[in-house]
């Protein structure tokens, strides 16, 4: 039988059509991962704070406790009792705590986000998310992948592994935006692409940085009336739609002055009229001017 064309009051009319919302992030700003360990820890293991390094721990079996400084964010005694993902997106201290009878086994790596404390999301996420593998939808394929190469010795498992952990990486990342409140997820640049009209508004920000927003345009982006877009970016992202824009714009300037960009170039791409309004903008906001901060960054 024929089909019957779809009306404009029909659901499938008012389903917006899935689009990528994280690709053209992660191109901007990678996440690159290092395979540094597999097998049992047995006793005490310590896992240092270093700047723009996180970590993606997976217990595969057995059971630990892990401990973090007090006040650090999560809790300060852990006990992880089931196969699980843990994920530090940013620099934080812990200890994993093992007996040697207890038979864990791990798979760990160490991930370097381009940018530091910068990147969007090292910003955005929970110091730490703790997750049974179970749970996560998608991701055993990738987990079977990655156990095949960390098992055996084979000629270039150490690169293929890394390459792997990054695929995890990205199934996890699409599982938090699936679900963000089961992932209790602040504020921020994730629950913002968590949400099917706002996500368009901001993939839209961040393709196209340079174009001379109006909170009229962003809205329209969302399908929302002004006031609406407004009230409800600013409540699920935790800031109103031109600062984000503006932080934004600074976190790409961060990255190209570590590039080696001219600021001049920089300024014409970000949509400032020139790099004088690009320096005070940027001083304003981080406290130095362009060239300072560069310095600094280097001396470091």
């Amino acid at each position: 039988m024929p089909k019957t064309p779809t009306q404009p009051g029909d659901n499938a009319a008012r389903s917006p059509a899935p689009f990528d919302r994280l690709s053209s992030l992660l191109e901007r700003f990678r996440v690159r991962a290092h395979l540094f360990h597999t097998g049992p820890l047995c006793g005490v293991t310590h896992f240092a704070a270093a700047p723009g390094r996180g970590f993606l721990h997976v217990l595969r079996r057995g059971e630990m406790l892990v401990t973090h400084q007090p006040l650090a964010g999560p809790p300060e005694r852990l006990a992880v009792r089931e196969p699980s993902l843990l994920f530090y997106a940013r620099p934080l201290e812990h200890f994993f705590h093992n007996a040697p009878v207890d038979g864990s086994d791990f798979t760990c790596a160490a991930l370097d986000f381009e940018g530091g404390a910068s990147h969007p999301l090292a910003r955005a996420l929970p110091p730490l998310v703790l997750l049974p593998l179970a749970s996560v939808q998608g991701l055993q394929q990738a987990l079977d992948l990655l156990f095949a190469e960390t098992d055996r010795l084979r000629c270039g498992h150490r690169v293929l592994a890394d390459r792997l952990f990054e695929v995890v990486l990205l199934q996890l990342l699409r599982w938090l935006l699936d679900h963000p409140d089961e992932a209790r997820m602040p504020p921020g640049l994730l629950t913002g692409l968590a949400d099917p009209r706002l996500a368009r508004t901001l993939t839209a920000l961040h393709d196209a940085p340079g174009q001379a927003w109006s909170l009229e345009q962003m809205a329209a982006q969302a399908g929302m009336s002004r006031s609406a877009f407004a009230a409800r970016f600013k409540a699920v992202v935790g800031e109103t739609p031109a600062d984000y824009l503006a932080h934004w714009r600074l976190t790409l300037a961060q990255a190209h002055l570590r590039a080696g960009r001219s600021l001049k170039s920089i300024a014409q791409e970000l949509g400032y009229a020139n790099p004088s309004a690009l320096s005070r903008v940027f001083a304003q906001k981080l406290g130095l001017p362009p060239r300072a901060w560069l310095d600094g960054l280097e001396a470091a």
